[in-house]
């Protein structure tokens, strides 16, 4: 005999009323009917296995919970083997029956959960789009569409492990930078989903990876190679007049160790040539402040002031800043035999050039815009040169009397050496 159950989702079940002891020999006896049929193993009750019209034969539970009937699937007979697919229905039904857990909803709610491609989605909507600078927000767009989604995709949020997460990062480990990068966004991301209630608390897969050590690097113009850059600025803008506004940016930037984006969108309003200052409403730190000097001010008043544009550099739109300052730089930099230095490094530049000039430390963190002491200390090494110099020549006027050798260098002399000011004027 047998009963008939339906099913919403595969229509009418039939359930063999004689039970069976589920093993791999009694299981391959069971014929494929016209429809679906579940028999029942003898001895432990709520398992079973589902046969299909294909022949097709599948492990399930099926339990009560809250005065409904639900069935769970465990896997398809021959990957699963009758051992493994009784021990697994075991445990679930234990588990079912001690009123510690509710398989089916378990399973209704990864179905429900978003994958990574619609975290990241919602992530950039409702985070990133509202809390975020525009160039931040691009590189956490970045991030994801290039890096995050090509490797997670369709996978759901709730699944992801430490250990996917770390083959992510593993993949990226020939660019440790962007690799910890990546790793910085998709932590964010699953500190996001457990607030949205889409991964339980204190589950974030990221915590439990080490990023790559990340080396800071510190490229400062010499004295010799600031000669040679501002030769070849100059060569620049004598040679293509259509330059000019991009030669300017290069000497603000190094002359007042502004950052890349603050020059690029430099409008004219934030500027004082009265008080010698940028106020700049808005920086990568917040609301900021540059102070400049004279040196500063004739750069800016021999920019061309183009009526109808509010920027001070100007781009090839009308009306509009310029966007890239990249690639003249390439040109620039070959022209001056300085193919290593980057753009950031003119700022690292001007930090270089207030220590040499025997500012401390807090001086050129306020100049730059720091707001962590850290930042700032990356150039620690450099304040001390002045300070060795002067041991230097102590130690040598001292050695003069004690080995009755003659000074080559006394503490009343002036240097004779340009200032960096001097080599940027």
């Amino acid at each position: 005999m047998e009963a008939k159950v339906s099913d919403g989702e595969l229509g009418d079940i039939h359930i063999m009323a004689g039970r069976l002891s589920l093993s791999k020999r009694s299981v391959e006896a069971l014929l494929a009917r016209d429809k679906d049929y579940i028999v029942f193993d003898a001895i432990l009750a709520g398992f079973g296995i589902r046969v299909m019209p294909s022949g097709k034969r599948f492990f399930l539970i099926q339990y009560r919970k809250r005065g409904k009937t639900r069935r769970v699937m465990l896997g398809q007979f021959g990957p699963v083997t009758a051992e493994l697919a009784r021990r697994e229905a075991t445990r679930m039904l234990a588990d079912v029956r001690a009123g510690d857990g509710d398989p089916a909803a378990a399973r209704d709610a990864d179905r429900q959960a978003l994958t990574i491609e619609a975290l990241g989605k919602r992530f950039l909507l409702e985070h990133v789009g509202t809390r975020c600078k525009p160039s931040t927000a691009a590189e956490y767009k970045r991030s994801i569409e290039l890096f995050i989604n090509p490797f997670f995709g369709k996978e759901r949020t709730n699944r992801i492990t430490s250990a996917d997460v770390a083959e992510l990062h593993g993949s990226l480990s020939q660019t440790p930078y962007q690799a910890n990068r990546v790793l910085g966004v998709l932590s964010k991301m699953m500190n996001l989903a457990e607030v949205w209630h889409i991964r339980p608390r204190h589950s974030n897969p990221c915590e439990d990876v080490e990023k790559y050590p990340e080396y800071k690097r510190e490229r400062f113009l010499s004295p010799e190679e600031l000669k040679r850059l501002g030769e070849a600025l100059a060569t620049t803008e004598r040679s293509n007049s259509k330059l000019a506004h991009t030669v300017a940016a290069y000497r603000l930037l190094l002359l007042t160790g502004c950052r890349l984006g603050e020059i690029k969108t430099l409008k004219w309003s934030y500027v004082d040539l009265t008080k010698n200052e940028f106020q700049l409403p808005d920086s990568k730190t917040g609301a900021k402040t540059v102070h400049f000097g004279p040196i500063v001010a004739d750069v800016l008043r021999g920019i061309q002031h183009v009526p109808g544009n509010p920027f001070v550099i100007i781009g090839e739109v009308p009306g509009a800043h310029i966007t890239d300052l990249q690639r003249p730089w390439r040109r620039v930099r070959k022209e001056a035999g300085l193919e290593d230095v980057r753009i950031h490094d003119l700022r690292h530049t001007f930090a270089s050039g207030g220590l040499l000039e025997g500012e401390g430390l807090p001086m050129i963190g306020k100049l730059l815009g720091h707001t962590q002491v850290q930042t700032t200390a990356r150039y620690a090494h450099l304040a001390a040169d002045p300070v060795k110099d002067a041991a230097n020549r102590i130690s040598k006027r001292l050695a003069a009397s004690l080995f009755d050798q003659r000074e080559h260098t006394t503490m009343g002399e002036a240097s004779t050496e340009p200032t960096f000011l001097d080599l940027v004027a």
